[in-house]
């Protein structure tokens, strides 16, 4: 894994738990044993990055803690031998980092079955793509490393459709919206990620649900894969889904930002059979919206 350092005077150890899944803990021990270097040469965690420094991650790094299985009420809509689709519920991490290494779905996951892909190591088994935190619903887990290579290149190549359930601040005019924004990582809160000139491409489709007072219940399918894209956008164009602790932040609740993966279709990898799952608004959500009626 290579990164090109796009800020300036950051400690490396800091800089990278932003920029990646490792934690601040896990990238520091890396460092120490030279799984990490910046420019060719070993560097100490205290290490400020310069603009254009040329890090080096080796993946292969053994981590002597292992995670550990946690009995988890998975909701499980579909298994076979070779994928999982869970619906998720908010609040609950996907894989380890940051500090959090072990209540994570991967933590349930593996209480749940020894048979998951490992192409992403040990703290992502399974993990084909990843939802938010705070987001809802659907999500694919791979359990054999076939399964996982095809979906791998599915995502990649648009195969996989996505779509999600907002509920966002004020009423939205049109009854469609085409947003084609880049996003980025936010150069002053390593925390949130920004539209910007040079960040990636990214693209959301909007379609209008329904308009209440002052909210606005939206469809959104996305035609890329940025982090906290759907969140970000919708903050740019001024509706931003509401209770978003970061891109609204307005006394949010700790149920977090109103988003849900509400549908998701695509070709199994294996079978290549069309399949296609639908997840209700979690309760919380629900009962909201119903309150506005």
């Amino acid at each position: 894994m290579e990164i090109i350092v796009k800020e300036n005077d950051i400690r490396i150890d800091k800089y990278l738990a932003m920029n990646t899944d490792y934690s601040r803990e896990l990238i520091t021990k890396m460092l120490k044993d030279n799984y990490i270097k910046v420019n060719d040469k070993q560097v100490k965690p205290s290490y400020k990055v310069k603009i254009d420094d040329k890090i080096e991650i080796n993946p292969n790094y053994i981590i002597e803690d292992e995670i550990s299985p946690v009995k988890m009420d998975l909701n499980i809509v579909y298994e076979d031998d070779d994928i999982m689709v869970i619906d998720k519920p908010s609040g609950l991490v996907v894989h380890p980092g940051n500090g959090n290494h072990n209540n994570t779905l991967v933590s349930g996951l593996l209480y749940h079955t020894d048979e998951l892909s490992d192409l992403e190591g040990e703290e992502r088994v399974g993990i084909v793509h990843r939802l938010d935190k705070d987001t809802s619903g659907l999500m694919l887990v791979c359990k054999s490393n076939k399964a996982h290579e095809i979906l791998k290149e599915d995502f990649k190549n648009k195969r996989v459709y996505r779509e999600y359930y907002a509920l966002l601040v004020g009423r939205f005019p049109s009854s469609t919206a085409y947003i084609d924004a880049p996003i980025g990582r936010s150069k002053t809160n390593f925390n949130k990620m920004e539209v910007r000139s040079d960040g990636k491409i990214a693209k959301t489709n909007l379609k209008v649900i329904k308009r209440y007072q002052n909210y606005t219940l939206v469809s959104l399918v996305l035609e890329t894969g940025r982090t906290h894209q759907i969140r970000v956008h919708m903050a740019y164009i001024g509706y931003p889904v509401y209770n978003d602790p970061v891109y609204q932040n307005k006394n949010a609740t700790e149920f977090g930002q109103f988003l849900h993966s509400k549908v998701i279709r695509f070709t199994h990898p294996i079978t290549k059979e069309n399949l296609q799952f639908e997840s209700d608004l979690p309760k919380y959500f629900q009962d909201f919206i119903d309150k506005l009626n």
